[in-house]
């Protein structure tokens, strides 16, 4: 079983077991949303020591939770699960990573990212809308599939370019994940 140097930044225990049957890994859980100070200074110093990958939830609460704990440890790694690997099996459960498969969270902890500081603007705004990311019918949709493609998690059009810009995603990557969209939209238009 693959060993991770670096702590997980989970939202809890059944993340943790989950996680566990994937990797082996420590974890460190924030119990919701409302992470208390505590939690966040443990964070703090693991980070230092060891380095740490926030893996939560693919929601807002687990967005939310991804923003608190990036604000304070801005070296943090990224991984990012994709809502349709966190599907509960039972109707009426949240998403989580607590559902996820193990290929699936091991997929995700192969695709880890860090925050790159003062990144240029490698993608704009234009290359969005030319894409058909934001401003359109069916933008939501390619965007939930770019950020599968890509594995940066689902963002608003708002919050996309930033996004791409925080990761460094280069225009190379970005253009074949979109050929990669494109395709597939012609694939599901002619079936």
């Amino acid at each position: 079983m693959k060993k991770i140097k670096e702590v997980l930044v989970v939202e809890g225990k059944d993340d943790t077991k989950a996680i566990n049957r994937a990797v082996n890994a420590d974890t460190i859980e924030t119990r919701g949303s409302a992470i208390d100070e505590d939690t966040l200074a443990l964070i703090e110093k693991l980070a230092d020591q060891r380095g740490v990958i926030i893996f939560t939830d693919p929601d807002f609460s687990g967005e939310k939770i991804r923003k608190i704990v990036a604000e304070a440890v801005p070296n943090a790694k990224h991984a990012f699960l994709p809502k349709k690997e966190g599907r509960p099996d039972k109707a009426g459960g949240s998403l989580g990573v607590e559902h996820a498969t193990p290929d699936a969270i091991r997929a995700a902890l192969d695709h880890v990212y860090t925050e790159t500081d003062a990144a240029p603007e490698l993608i704009t705004h234009a290359d969005l809308m030319a894409a058909g990311l934001i401003g359109g019918a069916g933008a939501k949709q390619r965007r939930e599939q770019l950020g599968e493609l890509l594995q940066i998690g689902y963002v608003n059009g708002k919050q996309l370019e930033k996004r791409l810009r925080m990761f460094g995603i280069q225009p190379a990557t970005f253009a074949h994940a979109i050929a990669q969209l494109n395709a597939t939209s012609k694939e599901e238009f002619h079936e």
